[in-house]
């Protein structure tokens, strides 16, 4: 299959893996604290990773290391435990629309760090994703007032994390293989995300059968959602382009979407058509 048809494959299964994803986290949230999650999904995603992938490591320059490292703190670290922190108080659907301002934000930073040009209907996608955003949020927040939508700016902040990865992805390591760079993202991860388990309290109540079966969950998030999906997203990004490979959060809300709803959750019509100007400024500004 040529690159042009495949990107297309990788980016549906990129958006039905990661649009699985909020639910995924929303019920390993009921056994578990947001940093456990968050450091489970990294150490399920690393042992599997390194059981697969260990070889690919010889293969990473010693100078590129640094580069690794830090894709590994923007693109999974950090987010892991902003979506698990911020699933404690918003629902999963809007945390997956919120998601999808990441190839905006991958185009505001390539453009102002990484040297990417803007044109006049980029930044009108810019302006009206960011109205679409304070929309959702502030009617989130009227609407739902048992709910704390000051942590939806977590979910905003991942997004950010998210579009500063794939530029350095594009730009320093777009000559590794993609197993080599996830690999090696995790085996950077594996003992902070380890220590950080260990000091949350999990070992004192992993015997909990409410624990257990989120436990299980997370196991399905790191392993699928997160280690292969990666591996499958780092291809993307390579055979294609940034601002591309994360337009897979155009389609991430609808499949998060229908899980929500088979969860009882609910958008009110002001937080639909704030949805919907999010995904028209995001494809506005990854047009060319």
């Amino acid at each position: 299959m040529e690159s042009k048809q495949l990107k297309w494959v990788y980016l549906m299964v990129l958006a039905l893996v990661w649009g699985s994803s909020f639910i995924l986290i929303k019920k390993g949230l009921i056994g578990l604290t947001a940093l456990q999650l968050g450091s489970l999904r990294i150490i399920f995603a690393a042992v599997f990773l390194i059981l697969i992938g260990f070889k690919s490591l010889s293969k990473i320059p010693a100078y590129k290391w640094k580069y690794v490292a830090l894709t590994s703190l923007f693109g999974t670290f950090i987010p892991a435990y902003l979506f698990a922190i911020a699933q404690t108080e918003i629902d999963s659907s809007v945390s997956s629309i919120l998601n999808s301002l990441t190839p905006l934000n991958t185009l505001i930073l390539g453009a102002l760090v990484f040297g990417l040009q803007f044109k006049r209907n980029q930044i009108f996608g810019i302006l009206i994703g960011l109205i679409g955003s304070a929309l959702l949020i502030l009617n989130g927040a009227i609407h739902h007032p048992e709910q704390n939508y000051y942590y939806a700016i977590l979910v905003l902040i991942a997004s950010i994390c998210y579009a500063v990865n794939v530029n350095l992805i594009k730009k320093y390591l777009h000559d590794l293989s993609p197993l080599s760079i996830t690999t090696g993202n995790f085996m950077v991860l594996f003992f902070p995300a380890f220590i950080i388990l260990f000091c949350s309290g999990f070992f004192e109540v992993v015997h909990d059968v409410k624990v257990q079966e989120s436990v299980l969950f997370i196991m399905v998030l790191g392993v699928v959602g997160t280690g292969i999906a990666n591996i499958l997203f780092f291809k993307l990004i390579q055979m294609s382009s940034p601002v591309f490979a994360t337009s897979v959060t155009y389609l991430i809300p609808v499949v998060a979407f229908c899980w929500g709803l088979l969860d009882n959750e609910m958008l009110t019509p002001v937080q639909f058509f704030g949805a919907f100007i999010i995904l028209i400024g995001v494809y506005l500004s990854a047009k060319k």
